[in-house]
């Protein structure tokens, strides 16, 4: 079913993408180190959220929700990070994160709402609004 397979895209580009937020928490430094690193941590509690949503919806569709940090970095959109420094890169890469991630909501919501799955749908749709906000807003930190 390809919701079941664009919910596990998604699950494995969210798994991968909060070991690279936990990164940036971990080594960001400098003059923005305080809102950065809270701005970081916030991001990736959010997105463990979103990775359970999509194996308890995987499993909702009688799915098989990918789990091994293999399947994740098999199956991921997003590469993991070797950025250890530079907190305006470390930004530049979690908005293009977010973006990628976006992209495939929106791929996504599409195929669900193809196939009258309301239930994920719906989900999408929220994490579709926040993703947009976190956007505009990481663009906005850059401008």
């Amino acid at each position: 079913m390809k919701t079941i397979e664009n919910l596990n895209n998604l699950l494995a580009t969210s798994a991968v993408f909060y070991q690279n937020l936990r990164t940036y928490h971990w080594y960001v430094k400098g003059p923005k180190f305080f809102s950065l690193h809270e701005k970081f941590e916030g991001l990736y509690d959010e997105t463990a959220e979103n990775v359970d949503e999509f194996a308890e919806r995987t499993l909702m569709l009688d799915g098989k929700p990918l789990h091994s940090l293999s399947e994740y970095l098999e199956n991921s959109s997003l590469k993991e990070t070797n950025l250890t420094s530079g907190d305006m890169e470390m930004v530049r890469e979690v908005l293009t994160g977010l973006e990628t991630i976006l992209k495939l909501e929106r791929e996504a919501l599409k195929v669900a709402s193809q196939n009258d799955d309301e239930g994920t749908a719906a989900l999408l749709s929220d994490l579709i609004g926040k993703n947009e906000k976190h956007i505009w807003m990481f663009k906005a930190f850059l401008s």
